[in-house]
């Protein structure tokens, strides 16, 4: 548990640390690094205000609460919850909504069913999904699921608002490594299993769009090798690429929002799988206090860990 709680507030960290530097080019922010957490300028927002990335996490955290299992209607319901009424959210008021989930929630409420309700286009393979996947490799590693229902269950969860099937590849991925650093793995390690999975579900085209990551060593790859755009491929490749180079939480944190472009999901993504491979003791206690709503955001993690030690 002490993991998955390092893997939360790191998610949240990263994300507050990362949203006010979002659509910042990367030559400027070599010029200027960003090392603490700041006003966001963007929205007029106060330091420790978390993005859409951290509403979406902490709906599904909800929805899971809520149903004891994961239910995607209900994690679509709350992501309206979250749209509608700016519920999950630091301020109140949600912002800087994907136009992927919007255009998968609109969908959904004329009736299509939920799991159809993603875009399924090739031009629709943004990161939104893959910060949903965060809470349900918990549940995964907490429930010992199979990888056939891994598959399924990340598939479903992916395709509320992203359904290309390169996006639920993505969302797999992900999953699978954050249940090896759960387990113990290092950073390193869980890089060389998920490049020994069986990926046979997938097609042969979305395999390949993670050809850098499965069949090379992207790690390895030179800063200037790595986008940091919001496509699911780049994103997955920024975030492996900064835990795998850096040597502490904040190292990977500073590294990761300082690539400019989507530097709030990439930094949220960063922070949670940094929180699981360093502890919660890692993380910047100045960066933890000045989060917004802590006792809330408490009061989530203690209720989503409840929920997961009463599971059947």
């Amino acid at each position: 548990m002490k993991k998955i709680k390092a893997g939360y507030y790191g998610f949240l960290v990263g994300d507050a640390m990362g949203v006010p530097l979002e659509f910042a080019s990367r030559e400027e922010l070599v010029k200027r690094p960003v090392t603490t957490m700041l006003d966001n300028e963007n929205y007029k927002l106060p330091a420790g205000s978390w993005s859409d990335d951290s509403s979406m996490l902490i709906a599904t955290m909800s929805s899971i609460m809520a149903k004891k299992q994961v239910d995607c209607r209900d994690i679509m319901e709350k992501i309206i919850e979250w749209i509608d009424f700016g519920k999950y959210t630091s301020t109140g008021e949600a912002f800087d909504i994907g136009r992927t989930c919007l255009k998968a929630v609109e969908r959904y409420k004329t009736g299509i069913p939920v799991i159809e309700a993603g875009m399924e286009g090739i031009n629709f393979n943004g990161n939104g999904s893959l910060v949903r996947m965060i809470p349900i490799a918990f549940y995964a590693f907490m429930t010992k699921m199979t990888e056939d229902e891994i598959i399924d269950m990340v598939c479903d969860v992916s395709s509320l608002t992203h359904r290309h099937e390169i996006s639920c590849l993505g969302c797999y991925i992900l999953a699978r490594y954050t249940m090896f650093l759960l387990e113990g793995f290092d950073a390193f390690a869980s890089y060389e299993k998920i490049k020994k999975l069986d990926y046979s579900a997938f097609a042969d085209e979305s395999i390949k769009a993670y050809e850098r990551l499965l069949f090379d060593n992207v790690i390895d790859y030179s800063l200037n090798n790595i986008s940091s755009t919001g496509y699911v491929v780049d994103t997955l490749e920024a975030v492996i690429w900064c835990v795998c180079n850096t040597e502490n939480f904040e190292q990977a944190v500073i590294g990761a929002i300082n690539l400019g472009g989507d530097a709030d999901t990439i930094g949220a993504l960063t922070g949670a799988l940094a929180g699981i491979i360093y502890g919660y003791d890692d993380i910047p206690k100045a960066w933890i206090n000045k989060l917004q709503k802590r006792d809330y955001l408490k009061l989530v993690y203690v209720s989503f860990i409840k929920t997961l030690n009463n599971l059947d």
